[in-house]
């Protein structure tokens, strides 16, 4: 858990500005929620790993020795939505879309991009089966990074039924599904060794764990060979790519109807994904598992290049607000992690020079105490033009200069009694070091032009 200096807070708005525009234009609403809930509400929603991992509160009094707990702070959003659907469903649409920006906590190991405290950008939809939903929301996604200035990245798409499909084709027993897709779900970051081993310690068979994981280093070895997998302007290659894995699966999967059912939903996602226009991004990975249970049908991730973890992911998940309203209502929605991509754009200075730029437009130095009231005056004109104004309180001159340079604020206007007098301030361009004496009613004129902006 971090505390978020000025420029911090300055490019996290930045990132929530951009989310919010493209998500309201898809149609989305906004909602929030409390940042605790009951533990009830949270425990077994996200798997065996997920619920080691909630921020329990202790039940006050004599419960503080016992380590009894009755609330938890919000794990992520999906859960909370949820609750709020079961909870206000006569008040909202039966065909519900909203969107939700707000911090989650988990009791994670604290890593390089990896926080206790982070926030979440997600969008659901709530109310219909329809797999186009799947496809609006791997659009409203790409837009969103796209702008953001990420230009290379993959939405990584797999269905759980299909998962199902394929661990009953290599003889996986129900009762071990959920511990198959934990392990698999690892498999970019401990490798084809490391899941077999885990294969091994959850008690599956060695035949079982070989036949999948073959599978799945002949796609590695498909993928390779087609290059074009990488390259976006290649809509053509990437739709035979995807053509192609749906066909293996065909293959592996042979008559199970549960994974028939998924690879013909994973077939429409792709068909309305390319009238959408976001086909371009889209690569169906058998392999993707994501470990939260609560998922049913599709699931999808946003991979980037060079970069361990992911930027975002979701699914559908049509069981889980029957959990809190007994009545079957479908959902499918997908999360941005906000921390995640200012991490990333920090460090690859993806921000425009705007965001990461000065705090303030201009900084008004007093020269004496006489002048101050008139400095005042100024700076509100200024405003009033919709300049950000900061006055510097006091009359040191060298001060000024470390303060705004601290600040990186661009002009300097100098006030005094010879400037009151005059009717005419000093105004001192930091960045080129010129200086020239404007009328007052000029200023607001040449502030703009220094700055290189349009009329406010």
């Amino acid at each position: 858990m971090r505390d978020f200096l000025p420029s911090d807070v300055r490019r996290r708005e930045y990132v929530i500005g951009v989310v919010k525009e493209v998500y309201e234009r898809y149609g989305f609403e906004p909602l929030e929620t409390p940042a605790v809930e009951n533990i009830e509400t949270l425990l077994g929603k996200y798997g065996e790993e997920g619920n080691q991992l909630i921020f329990k509160i202790l039940k006050r009094g004599e419960h503080e020795k016992t380590g009894e707990a009755d609330l938890a702070l919000r794990y992520d959003l999906t859960v909370p939505l949820a609750r709020v659907v079961a909870e206000y469903g006569e008040k909202l649409p039966k065909f519900f879309k909203r969107y939700q920006i707000q911090p989650v906590w988990r009791a994670d190991r604290p890593a390089r991009g990896r926080f206790r405290e982070f926030y979440q950008c997600d969008v659901d939809v709530i109310g219909t089966r329809s797999n186009i939903v799947e496809a609006e929301l791997c659009a409203a996604a790409g837009e969103a990074l796209t702008k953001l200035s990420f230009n290379n990245f993959t939405i990584r798409l797999n269905h759980r039924q299909v998962l199902a499909g394929m661990l009953d084709a290599a003889g996986v027993t129900p009762e071990k599904h959920a511990d198959a897709l934990v392990a698999l779900d690892k498999l970019d970051k401990i490798g084809r060794e490391g899941v077999a081993k885990e294969f091994a310690e959850r008690g599956m068979l060695v035949e079982s764990g070989e036949m999948l994981l073959s599978f799945f280093e002949n796609l590695t070895a498909l993928e390779r060979a087609a290059e074009f997998v990488v390259d976006e302007s290649k809509t053509d290659e990437k739709a035979a790519f995807n053509s192609a894995v749906l066909g293996r699966l065909v293959e592996f999967i042979g008559e199970n109807e549960v994974g028939a059912r998924g690879v013909d939903e994973l077939r429409k996602i792709i068909k309305f994904s390319a009238a959408g226009g976001s086909q371009s991004r889209i690569k169906i990975d058998p392999s993707l598992a994501r470990g939260l249970s609560y998922y049913t049908g599709a699931i999808m991730e946003i991979s980037v290049p060079d970069l361990v973890g992911s930027l975002g992911g979701g699914g559908r998940y049509d069981n889980l607000i029957g959990m809190f309203s007994k009545r079957d209502i479908p959902a499918c929605g997908f999360s941005l992690g906000l921390e995640r991509i200012i991490y990333v754009m920090t460090q690859r200075e993806m921000f425009p020079s705007v965001v990461v730029a000065s705090a303030a437009d201009v900084l008004i130095g007093t020269l004496d105490q006489e002048s101050v009231s008139h400095s005042l005056e100024v700076a509100h004109e200024l405003r009033d033009s919709g300049f950000r104004v900061d006055v510097y309180p006091e009359a040191k001159l060298g001060a000024w200069f470390g303060y705004a340079e601290a600040r990186r604020i661009p002009l300097l206007v100098v006030i005094g009694s010879r400037e009151r007098e005059s009717s005419k301030v000093s105004l001192r361009d930091l960045r080129s070091h010129e200086q020239e004496e404007i009328s007052l009613k000029c200023l607001a004129a040449a502030v703009r032009k220094k700055l290189n902006v349009d009329e406010r």
